[in-house]
């Protein structure tokens, strides 16, 4: 069987890193670059169990730049490109999702099945399936944590198809086999009800995240050990121990995005508290630029734009929008961020010497507490109570 995988992010390269184990796999990407690396087997992101199956494993693997070659005689395409949420328009900007479901009509193979594993509004494939007059569609949701996407491809939690179909069940079993976890929960509903799911499990990791930070910004203005409250806390076993490590406020590809998308589908659906989530983490991050300012510091230092170790992403990192306050002020802002090149970032100053970084800075913020900072332990200011993600 020939999979194609449409886009080589974190959920698409994990997925199709999964599959080549067994199929035939042809991973689609614009990026040249993207695609030269993965025919050499080097793992365009940072993803460790990725890069060792790219040394260790036999893949049946290969990328393109051609979606003709990647699509023709495919039965499954699943669909992985970006959908990052539009502010102005308060939802998903699924226009290159569109993109690709455009190119596998083009083809005119009904026999192909459509897989979307982008995160899309509640209600999108209906609506798709109006637009374009077709029904070779299905939503799938992925529950993948960044910097572990193909570990957590390889040991799921579940596997939800979004549709009651023998299609359906032939693409689980697909991700079921390449699995090494045993036993794996698998769930068929509607799709409407699929991208439910997907929202609403992402706006209660975002809930998590903003009542362990709020227990924090507690218990720091109040002179509490905050560690020691979560620890009494967590001991519970209804909540549990995790998820419960106060930060900077929640970022990454998933959460800010997720949780504005049901918000935004709340519209005319009395609510409360999905609008408090999105709230709590915007008080987070001021709160922790407020902290930073009452030092008074002449020069900021920023610590690693990633949202945590292990990764090289920092797209809607919470770390930025504490930056974004603290140079509202007109406080001077200098990053140490070893995967950026230039001399520059969104108008701040990048110094690449992690010495002169440490010399220059008056207060380091770090999201993420690493032990490289020891030496200067007195300047670190971080709320990475466990020193994990």
């Amino acid at each position: 069987m020939k999979i194609a995988i449409a886009g080589t992010g974190y959920v698409g390269l994990s997925l199709a890193t999964l599959l080549a184990q067994k199929y035939e796999v042809i991973a689609l990407d614009v990026i040249p670059e993207k695609v030269e690396k993965i025919n050499k087997r080097i793992s365009p992101i940072a993803d460790e169990y990725i890069e060792k199956f790219f040394k260790e494993e036999k893949l049946n693997l290969r990328a393109t730049l051609d979606y003709k070659d990647a699509f023709e005689g495919a039965k499954f395409v699943i669909i992985c490109t970006p959908t990052n949420y539009d502010d102005k328009t308060n939802f998903f900007d699924t226009s290159l999702v569109e993109d690709i479901i455009e190119k596998v009509i083009s083809m005119d193979d009904p026999s192909i099945t459509m897989v979307v594993k982008s995160t899309i509004p509640v209600g999108y494939i209906e609506s798709i399936k109006d637009k374009y007059v077709i029904d070779n569609i299905f939503f799938s949701p992925e529950f993948l944590r960044e910097g572990q996407a193909l570990y957590d491809s390889l040991y799921p939690s579940r596997i939800i198809v979004g549709e009651k179909s023998e299609r359906a069940e032939e693409f689980a079993h697909l991700l079921d086999e390449c699995a090494l976890k045993e036993n794996i929960d698998i769930k068929y509903m509607d799709p409407t009800e699929a991208e439910a799911v997907k929202l609403f499990a992402n706006t209660f990791l975002a809930l998590r995240v903003s009542y362990f930070n709020e227990l924090d910004t507690y218990a720091e203005l109040k002179g509490l050990n905050t560690k020691d409250i979560i620890d009494g806390v967590c001991l519970d076993p209804r909540i549990g121990n995790y998820y419960n490590n106060p930060s900077f406020g929640y970022g990454g590809y998933c959460l800010p995005k997720d949780t504005k998308q049901l918000l935004a589908n709340y519209k005319d659906v009395p609510e409360n508290m999905i609008n408090a989530i999105v709230e709590s983490n915007k008080t987070r991050k001021q709160h922790i630029a407020d902290m930073i300012l009452s030092k008074k510091p002449k020069i900021v230092g920023v610590y690693r734009l990633t949202m945590k170790s292990g990764s090289d992403n920092f797209r809607s990192s919470a770390i930025q929008g504490v930056m974004e306050n603290i140079r509202s002020k007109g406080v001077e802002i200098l990053i140490y961020e070893p995967t950026i090149k230039d001399d520059s970032f969104e108008g701040y100053k990048v110094e690449h010497d992690l010495t002169k970084f440490k010399k220059k800075s008056n207060v380091i913020i770090a999201n993420r507490f690493d032990d490289i900072l020891e030496d200067v332990r007195e300047k670190v200011y971080t709320r990475d109570l466990f020193r994990n993600n």
